[in-house]
């Protein structure tokens, strides 16, 4: 079946997005199938969101078993499972305290709010390329001019440095500084791992001007990287944590991991959400930790990264449009030295699903479950493709 033709113009959706030209019926494991019947190898993982791959039997019996006790109930009411997930969040990080939203942007604001409430500053510098959300406060915290565009003044306050820069950081850095915000790998900028030593610098840098370290971890935590949170590998200890792409296996939910001397700035009244951290998505994100926990996916996920990363770099040292292929666990970036677009529609030809980060860079999000044998059938597309 020709899928071009089977598949209508959405014409009653804001067209944010350009779409592609697949009609999704069902997923399993590290597959897609299309409304034609064809099957793609999952590169992408939902943008990095189903960490344990589709259709987890785990947290879909998880989040049936919620379904038929009730959804909402408002957060009025405990629950059971805001403080179970949130004991597994803390248990695995250097924070204390847990705010639950729906969205990684939702995280980011409230990080946002959170800093600036409790330092009772307002400057916070992020990083040029850097990618945070697309509310107003962290549409201003992302350092693209292309994500700003059309949209008026942006909220103030907001200081873009060079990403793996220490001087220009120092430079930037003052008193009156609330904090300081970064992703530990670039994702969306082109997936740019973060130095060591840089992330140690901001470490130091905010803490002597008395403001806070943020990590974004919306789409390098919980085992992406090789690590629970990326920011683990280099020995840092931020204030603030923001989670959420893989926190649900796919179900929308998101957080916030503060440090125990932010409690009183998050006081009754202070912020709130409707649907943050709802039973069901309390019950998704449990039965996702605990898998991801107890079946150790951030070391598998490391070791399995390693493999993928070593690969691809023999498998594409010859090809001419290659420029250079990085990395850190299950998350690498293939540069190319011409858009990526073509290559993206070249490879779902082939029955292969990747992302772009930024026009040059084709980025690699696969489930960590997917198995070896599966990489490798996509990794050889991948090298007949860029070497056509």
């Amino acid at each position: 079946m020709n899928t071009t033709n089977s598949i209508k113009t959405d014409e009653l959706l804001f067209p944010t997005y350009k779409k592609w030209n697949i009609a999704f019926e069902q997923a399993s494991g590290s597959t897609i199938t299309d409304q034609t019947g064809k099957t793609y190898i999952d590169m992408m993982a939902g943008i990095g969101v189903v960490n344990l791959g589709h259709g987890h039997p785990a947290v879909l019996e998880a989040v049936e078993k919620q379904l038929q006790k009730g959804w909402h109930a408002s957060n009025f009411f405990h629950y059971e499972g805001q403080e179970q997930t949130a004991k597994q969040l803390t248990s695995h990080s250097c924070a204390d305290l847990v705010f639950f939203a729906n969205s990684g942007a939702e995280a980011n604001e409230a990080a946002i709010k959170l800093a600036r409430k409790h330092t009772g500053k307002k400057k916070i510098i992020s990083f040029l390329q850097s990618f945070h959300g697309r509310t107003f406060g962290t549409m201003a915290a992302t350092g693209q001019e292309s994500i700003h565009q059309g949209f008026g003044p942006m909220l103030e306050g907001f200081e873009y440095v060079p990403y793996n820069d220490v001087k220009a950081l120092e430079n930037a850095i003052d008193d009156e500084t609330a904090a300081v915000m970064l992703e530990p790998v670039q994702g969306e900028g082109g997936v740019i791992p973060a130095d060591d030593s840089f992330l140690q610098a901001a470490e130091t840098l905010a803490e002597n001007a008395g403001a806070l370290l943020i990590c974004d971890e919306i789409q390098t935590g919980l085992g992406r990287t090789g690590a629970f949170f990326a920011h683990q590998l280099s020995g840092i200890e931020p204030d603030i944590i923001t989670t959420a792409k893989a926190l649900g296996n796919g179900f929308p939910t998101g957080a916030v991991i503060g440090k125990a001397h932010l409690k009183d700035a998050f006081g009754p009244g202070s912020h709130g959400t409707t649907f943050g951290g709802n039973p069901l998505a309390m019950a998704a994100a449990s039965a996702t930790l605990d898998t991801l926990i107890n079946e150790n996916w951030s070391q598998k996920a490391k070791d399995k990264g390693e493999a993928l990363l070593k690969e691809l770099q023999e498998r594409l040292a010859s090809a001419e449009v290659v420029k250079e292929v990085r990395g850190k666990g299950m998350m690498v970036g293939i540069e190319l030295n011409e858009p990526a677009a073509n290559t993206i529609g070249k490879l779902q030809e082939k029955g292969v699903l990747v992302l772009a980060a930024g026009p040059n860079v084709l980025r690699l999000l696969p489930p960590l479950t997917i198995d070896w044998e599966m990489l490798k059938e996509a990794t050889a597309l991948i090298e007949e493709t860029l070497k056509r």
